[in-house]
């Protein structure tokens, strides 16, 4: 029976030792990895680019080489920056994830849990302390009172507390409650902090066990092995079972409820404040004051990283479900194994250069809708020609004033000027009506389509708008020709 006993001890204590926390605290480069992971990660930074970590990383190793620290090589990793961050990453303790777009380093569960037996190992001595014994009681009295199924029992406990509390406010109302001393407070104050270290690496494990979940559900619909209902409505149990049947899962959905009140986290956050400026608080190093303070911000990044981490799930999840094709994956492995079995039979030939048949069983292209009529590509029939501009009735006279250039007005203008003319002597005598800035460039094409020549001086002219405003162009001097039709006979 001893024989047995001690069997079954060592076989846990093995696979503690194997898990990722304790390989973390028992490596040579322990020390190394719980100062990097500290420094990189607190509680305002629960994740780091991956860039910036590699980074860093080089320069703490930079750090302690250059402070005297490289004396045992084996207690300070080779390489780079990036191939220590690998390596862990490997090993378990860090974790790779996408964050608005950007590739982060995060801490696993396990390193979580590592640095904090770490933190609390290096902070002192554990006490058995007056406040950790009434956490122990109350926890067990709260666990005995909700176990109790005797409804007599329970209205009995229920007046034992009320007539406690009713003393004791008799006792605060003559003045009779003496305050506990400065070694008992710091006592509940540690106890707090003993509590508060505990709850990241719950939160982590619930995020773990949540991406756990993503990639079995994944894997399940890739396999095609049950229908995707049942795989869902498994997933959706399994998410449920974390929540409430998991000691992290409860400290979670307790957490979600506190963050839930924006009362609770008012008064939290004031209470933490108010208790900082206590005397007893003096007492506190930098680190425990450090901590006490970011209680409240640990649990707001705690709750984030599951509902982040749940919000993943779901996305990765429903891309899955919409764009799952069973056949078509079918294919693609059929596809993919007949290539495995080609290159394998075709390796295990001769040395010499053997041919290769050609892949054949390529699934068919969906390339949609096909052109019903293939006789003759070209169009039907050529489209319909433009209507004359004079088909075209404009709304008002304002609007047509505030349109292009009038051509058929400036031609028959210029065809009264007979021979050459000049394009700035010629805009001066166009009647206002027809004097505007478009107008000018409609009289320059005009002078094109006829032929024109310029010349080095400036001619200036002013434009009339409809408005009654004027505008002053300047421009090369343009001389036009004889209309073209002249010119050819």
């Amino acid at each position: 029976m001893t024989g047995t006993r001690a069997e079954a001890a060592y076989s846990r204590a093995l696979a503690a030792f194997r898990a990722p926390t304790l390989d973390l605290l028992h490596g040579r480069q322990a020390p190394f990895v719980v100062a990097a992971l500290m420094t990189l990660f607190t509680a305002d930074r629960p994740s780091v680019a991956i860039a910036d970590a590699h980074a860093e990383v080089n320069e703490i190793l930079e750090q302690l080489r250059t402070g005297g620290h490289d004396d045992d090589a084996r207690r300070l990793p080779g390489g780079t920056g990036r191939e220590v961050c690998r390596s862990w990453a490997k090993q378990g303790w860090l974790l790779q994830q996408i964050d608005d777009d950007v590739e982060v380093y995060r801490l696993s569960a396990h390193a979580v849990e590592a640095l904090e037996i770490a933190g609390r190992t290096g902070g002192g001595r554990t006490r058995v302390s007056n406040s950790r014994v009434r956490t122990l009681l109350e926890a067990v009295d709260h666990l005995a009172e909700n176990a109790e199924s005797d409804p007599a029992k329970r209205l009995e406990r229920l007046r034992e507390e009320r007539d406690a509390l009713d003393a004791k406010i008799t006792r605060a109302e003559a003045d009779e409650l003496e305050p506990l001393d400065d070694d008992e407070l710091l006592e509940e104050a540690e106890n707090v902090l003993h509590l508060a270290r505990e709850l990241p690496a719950d939160f982590a494990r619930v995020a773990e066990s949540l991406k756990a979940m993503q990639r079995d559900v994944v894997a399940h619909l890739r396999r095609d092995e049950r229908p995707t209902g049942e795989v869902l409505r498994e997933y959706l149990q399994r998410a449920q079972d974390v929540m409430q049947s998991t000691s992290e899962g409860r400290a979670f959905a307790g957490a979600l409820r506190l963050i839930g009140d924006p009362d609770r986290i008012d008064a939290l956050t004031e209470n933490l404040q108010d208790l900082l400026r206590q005397p007893f608080a003096r007492s506190l190093d930098a680190n425990q004051r450090s901590e006490f303070d970011a209680i409240g911000r640990r649990v707001e990044l705690g709750v984030e990283e599951v509902l982040s981490a749940q919000r993943r799930a779901s996305h990765v999840i429903t891309g899955q479900v919409k764009t799952h094709d069973p056949l078509r994956d079918r294919q693609i492995d059929d596809l993919l194994r007949d290539v495995i079995a080609g290159m394998h039979e075709w390796g295990q030939g001769t040395a010499a250069p053997a041919p290769v048949d050609p892949v054949r069983s390529l699934p068919m292209i969906d390339v949609g809708h096909l052109r019903q009529s293939v006789g003759d590509i070209r169009p039907p029939g050529a489209p319909a020609p433009l209507t004359e501009a004079v088909d075209v009735e404009f709304v008002d006279a304002d609007t047509r004033a505030w349109g292009g250039p009038r051509y058929a007005e400036l031609e028959a203008y210029i065809e009264g000027l007979g021979g050459d003319y000049d394009l700035a002597e010629a805009f001066v005598g166009v009647d206002d009506d027809n004097r505007r800035p478009v107008d000018l460039l409609g009289l320059l094409e005009i002078a094109h389509r006829g032929g024109m020549s310029e010349s080095d001086e400036i001619s200036v002219v002013e434009a009339l708008r409809p408005d009654g405003t004027t505008r002053r162009f300047a421009f090369g001097a343009v001389r036009a020709q004889a209309a073209r039709e002249e010119a050819h006979d």
